[in-house]
């Protein structure tokens, strides 16, 4: 591959990253495919949406005869475990620019019976064909440089299996979205970090999916701790990112009736913007 020429010594490449391996799925037939989910990429027990989302991105990517997703929409039913899981895709229309896919994920229960885990709407294309063009009044988010912000390793040791998804990425947050880790969250509602993949591997839109779902999440800003599932979750990505660190800004302005939304930006290291998403989470008021 191209990027084996110029990466550093010890850098992953795209298609040999943990990444990769941990979200390639295995064509059993068409339109079915076999995995066995990682527990690496799991907070507490459960396996973080965002890399959920790749998986089932992958799936879509070898069924629909366009490579990259544009949109992906994505409703999560119950909690994924690590383990085996079984993920169905239906191609719903194919024309000259975009393909539109849906699938789902599926795992057992302890009975055997199937258990739909997520379900997912997505449109694909070919990013590499879109215009050059850029009419935005969106702005980078306003970060210290990446050597002054801080990741899980600059804190307490965490619980031993509490958060392995920590040990695969490289994240760096920014010091004003870190009162929660203080006891003095800013109550604002903001997640903002520097984001990549801890072996290297340059970001491209199928880790796009994982960089939106892969912050703390902002009620810990808010002052509330806990788990805090992803209802839904909308991801739309705009470009291929260039190499480099990407910069990641969470929102959050409304909190009602126990469900937040959480509004994410991705940049890359070229200033450009390359995905957005939007999420709605449901967070557990004491």
């Amino acid at each position: 591959m191209p990027e084996a020429a110029t990466a550093p010594a010890g850098r992953a490449t795209i298609g040999d990253s943990e990444f990769d391996r941990d979200t390639a799925v295995t064509r059993r037939k068409t339109g079915v495919y076999d995995i066995d989910l990682s527990a690496g990429w799991t907070i507490i027990n459960a396996v973080n949406g965002g890399y959920l989302l790749a998986v089932l991105g992958r799936a879509l990517a070898d069924a629909l005869p366009h490579p990259d997703p544009f949109t992906v929409s994505a409703h999560y039913l119950t909690a994924s475990q690590p383990g085996p899981a079984v993920v169905r895709t239906d191609v719903v229309r194919t024309g000259r620019t975009l393909s539109t896919g849906q699938a789902s994920l599926f795992q057992y229960d302890e009975e055997g019976h199937e258990v739909e885990r997520i379900r997912v709407l997505a449109s694909y294309g070919d990013l590499d064909s879109l215009p050059d063009d850029v009419r935005t009044s969106a702005r980078p988010p306003a970060m210290p440089p990446l050597d002054q912000c801080f990741g899980p390793e600059d804190g307490p040791a965490p619980i031993p299996g509490s958060s392995a998804i920590t040990d695969r990425l490289m994240l760096k947050l920014d010091p004003a979205t870190l009162g929660w880790a203080l006891g003095a969250p800013s109550g604002k509602g903001e997640m903002r970090a520097w984001f990549g993949l801890a072996d290297g591997r340059d970001a491209d839109p199928l880790s796009l999916l994982l960089a939106v779902d892969a912050l703390p999440p902002t009620a810990f800003e808010l002052g509330i701790s806990g788990w805090v599932p992803t209802i839904e979750l909308t991801v739309h990505v705009r470009s291929r990112p260039a190499p480099g660190p990407l910069r990641v800004s969470i929102t959050t302005r409304n909190l009602a009736g126990g469900f937040l939304e959480e509004d994410a930006e991705v940049w890359d290291a070229e200033d450009r913007l390359v995905a957005q998403s939007r999420q709605l989470a449901r967070v557990k008021l004491t």
